[in-house]
């Protein structure tokens, strides 16, 4: 990979981890509901999940939806099931102090990784990426890709967190939570649209 498209590679991942998606609406949640720290394994597994899905497709992993077109329309399903399962979760959610003593928690490490195997922002991430911006996806060339990932992810869920966590004394009114936890889930209903159009390039 040489200068210029590594460059680009950075800013597409900049780009499409800091804009709205469905992993930026759940940590803006949790960082209401549970505050910075107890998110920091949600977001380490946000940066665990991407960089397997970089890898994964370097190596090839698309060429199994190419070849067996039902495993898309699996993913699809499976994406839709367990984001409206999240957003229900979202709207559900007790007050921050409740929620450090309660049944509430945020996603682990493990859960959040394995959440961007049905993140269809993840995959297009992944898809757009590598086939990009790493058209001979060598050892190196792979390596740096993920490596890219790994160090845009991590300031940008950070800032998705604390723009959550910034909100908590002003949600710590009931009715305010309330409204604010709906409209993330509503956000993050509304973010499976990309899953119904999703397609791959020939």
């Amino acid at each position: 990979m040489n200068q210029d498209l590594f460059l680009a590679l950075m800013g597409f991942a900049m780009a499409t981890t800091l804009t709205p998606g469905p992993n930026n609406m759940m940590l803006i949640a949790s960082g209401v509901n549970f505050g910075f720290l107890r998110t920091v394994p949600h977001m380490l597994g946000i940066t665990l999940g991407v960089v397997s899905l970089v890898v994964m497709t370097g190596l090839g992993v698309a060429g199994l939806f190419r070849a067996w077109p039902g495993s898309l329309s699996v993913l699809k399903v499976l994406s839709v099931a367990y984001m409206l399962w999240l957003a229900w979760k979202i709207a559900r959610s007790s007050a921050p102090d409740e929620s450090v003593s309660g049944a509430a928690r945020p996603l682990t490490l493990l859960q959040a990784a394995a959440f961007q195997w049905v993140n269809p922002k993840a995959w297009a991430m992944a898809l757009g990426g590598v086939a990009a911006y790493v058209p001979r996806p060598d050892a190196v060339s792979l390596t740096l890709a993920a490596a890219v990932f790994a160090l845009v992810s991590l300031p940008s869920t950070s800032v998705w967190t604390v723009a959550g966590q910034g909100l908590r004394r002003w949600l710590s009114d009931p009715r305010r939570r309330s409204v604010f936890n709906r409209t993330m889930a509503a956000l993050l209903v509304a973010s499976l649209w990309p899953v119904v159009t999703m397609k791959l390039a020939p």
